[in-house]
């Protein structure tokens, strides 16, 4: 089977493409709930964007944000949509407000819009405690603001895309351990394909942005994405299938293709070649995996250990707890259920493995990769297994369903 393209990518090249002066061909981005949401976005702020088949053209505003009075966007599920579309909608003079579903407005805002607000914009997280919905605009200064490293990512590459609009130097210092380096990477790589000014230290830990110049307009195609296809690998790896998964580029920063070597560590025998990997029968073992860069493989790597010899520990993942769900608390709990002996930590997850695994209904709280690793887990429990709030799927891999089905998986929506 083919990856699905890559989530990433497709809202940070879309939100680029609005801000860049001319016309931008975006080929082949994952159209998803969540992908949709950025799109509806950038459309709210000015910019045209037109079909043609697998190529989307973009017709950029040249960083003049001005929507209409009282716009409203809805980020729907997408946490990427919120905070992304938060630090470019402060460019506007008028305000805009960003909200979203049940889930998004639990997620954390507040230390974005204090830095939006350092740097002169008109900012406030309308929910308690710093969370969503927000009001953003007034525009934004050169400056100095200094972010958590360990919450989240994408306030980082939120600040770093409404820079390059910014009249003079936007400086970004990290305070503390940066989490999911590899989504920053991303963004940098797609800022410097639009002909943004950066400069960075080693570490990330400081970053500049030279703005007050436009945005070149971006062509790009977008590369299969290794978050999704972790799914079908896992799958692969716990009924001892041999399963190919094709469309993916091992050139690029996605810190997700670190599953072909979380997969090794636990006793997958896996193939790598230009453009796939292969997972093949082998002896699954527990060992202890750090997933502070790529907390999105937790999903599927806590399946893994749920069935594979010994102990698995997952740890450095207390962000995780920030994301659609309690991530750490839902899988502890939905994996327990199926009958894999599991602990929950503050920072991760402690499993031993078990020979079998029980067909039960499981609730996924409406988050999408949790709905995923139940269904994976799924394949290998004896009797049914139903996923409560599957309808979530779609918010990242529209046709995961179909994928799985195709490999020979007997799985349907209810």
């Amino acid at each position: 089977m083919r990856a699905p393209p890559s989530k990433s990518y497709t809202h940070r090249a879309f939100i680029l493409a609005a801000l860049a002066k001319g016309r931008s061909r975006i080929k082949n981005p994952l159209i998803s709930l969540d992908t949709l949401a950025t799109i509806d976005g950038i459309k709210s702020l000015g910019a045209r964007v037109e079909r043609s088949d697998d190529v989307w053209m973009v017709e950029g505003t040249g960083g003049k944000i001005s929507p209409r009075k009282d716009t409203l966007i809805d980020a729907k599920n997408s946490g990427t949509t919120m905070r992304l579309l938060s630090a470019v909608a402060a460019l506007s003079p008028n305000p805009v407000m960003i909200t979203g579903d049940e889930s998004l407005l639990k997620r954390p805002m507040g230390p974005l819009v204090e830095a939006l607000r350092l740097l002169g914009a008109r900012a406030e997280c309308k929910g308690k405690d710093g969370r969503p919905p927000v009001v953003v605009g007034g525009g934004l200064r050169p400056g100095e603001v200094i972010l958590p490293g360990s919450v989240s990512s994408q306030f980082i590459s939120a600040l770093l895309i409404a820079g390059t609009q910014v009249d003079g130097e936007l400086e970004i210092k990290i305070d503390g351990e940066l989490v999911s380096r590899p989504y920053v990477e991303i963004t940098l790589e797609l800022m410097r394909l639009a002909g943004a000014d950066i400069r960075c230290s080693r570490d990330l830990r400081r970053m500049r942005v030279m703005g007050g110049s436009a945005l070149r307009p971006i062509e790009i195609e977008i590369p299969g994405d290794f978050s999704s296809a972790a799914f079908p690998l896992v799958a692969g790896a716990i009924t001892r299938s041999r399963v190919r998964v094709e469309n993916l580029d091992f050139g690029g920063p996605q810190g997700d293709k670190r599953v072909v070597d979380f997969l090794r560590d636990l006793g997958g025998e896996v193939e790598v070649g230009k453009n796939y990997v292969e997972i093949n029968d082998g002896d699954l073992e527990g060992t202890e995996l750090d997933c502070k860069d790529n907390p999105d493989l937790v999903p599927p790597l806590a399946v893994v250990g749920s069935v594979a010899e010994g102990k698995t520990e997952i740890i450095n993942v207390p962000h995780l707890r920030l994301k659609e769900s309690d991530r750490l608390r839902v899988l502890a709990a939905g994996l327990g259920r199926m009958g894999a002996k599991i602990k929950e930590l503050p920072d991760g997850l402690r499993i031993w493995g078990v020979s079998e695994l029980k067909g039960s209904t499981v609730d996924s709280f409406m988050d999408h990769r949790m709905a995923m690793a139940f269904a994976v887990a799924g394949l290998v429990a004896s009797g049914q297994t139903v996923v409560e709030g599957a309808e979530s799927i779609p918010v990242s891999y529209p046709t995961f369903v179909e994928d799985m089905r195709s490999l020979g998986a007997r799985m349907r929506l209810l």
